[in-house]
């Protein structure tokens, strides 16, 4: 550890400033400047070197870029799916369900709409938390509610809950793909007004 730390200094702003300083400080003493005192400049000038030598900055953490993030989002999504294709549906929860990976399958298949989405960070956090989160906590609930409500019938049926979970997420994904689609429109208004810009 302690050698790490030397080394590291060796290495460090602070060390190679001081050390420049101190090279400058040893040319003064072979031109006679220093004179008899030249030990006491050398170090003198290297400690001043060290002194104004910018600190070391730390290392940026090396987070995933976006488009790290939506392949992660993209394997989950194949996993989901893979659940989903065995779990029994009404067929009108079957079929909100499909319109909703559809919308996210749509928004994660490789290509520019997914380079768009990957520039929108709550964008990304919204789709990872329908794939992750939403979309799989509301197909279980359902399976398990399902099965009590079989023992226990006469209750409000599961399937409306699971029904109208799947409207509000479907609403969710289409106020994103509206989102997206806007920003689109934003960046190509303002190339427009770009290029009359030019001309006058």
């Amino acid at each position: 550890m302690a050698t790490n730390r030397f080394v590291g200094y060796l290495e460090s702003r602070k060390n190679i400033t001081g050390s420049a300083c101190g090279l400058l400080g040893l040319a003064l003493t072979f031109t006679g400047v220093a004179g008899p005192y030249w030990p006491v400049v050398v170090l003198g000038l290297y400690g001043a070197g060290a002194l104004i030598a910018p600190p070391e900055r730390p290392t940026l953490p090396d987070f995933p870029d976006p488009s790290a993030q939506l392949d992660e989002i993209r394997a989950d999504f194949t996993i989901l799916q893979d659940y989903l294709s065995g779990v029994d549906l009404p067929p009108g929860t079957a079929t909100r369900l499909r319109a909703l990976t559809d919308v996210l399958d749509a928004l994660l298949a490789p290509g520019w709409v997914a380079e768009i989405l990957a520039q929108d960070p709550e964008g990304v956090h919204q789709v990872s938390r329908a794939v992750r989160q939403d979309i799989p906590e509301a197909v279980d609930a359902f399976v398990r509610t399902r099965w009590w409500h079989r023992m226990t019938p006469g209750q409000d049926p599961p399937e409306h809950h699971l029904e109208r979970q799947l409207t509000l997420l479907n609403e969710e994904a289409h106020h994103l793909t509206t989102t997206l689609r806007e920003t689109e429109s934003s960046r190509q208004e303002s190339h427009t007004r770009y290029l009359e810009d030019r001309q006058q």
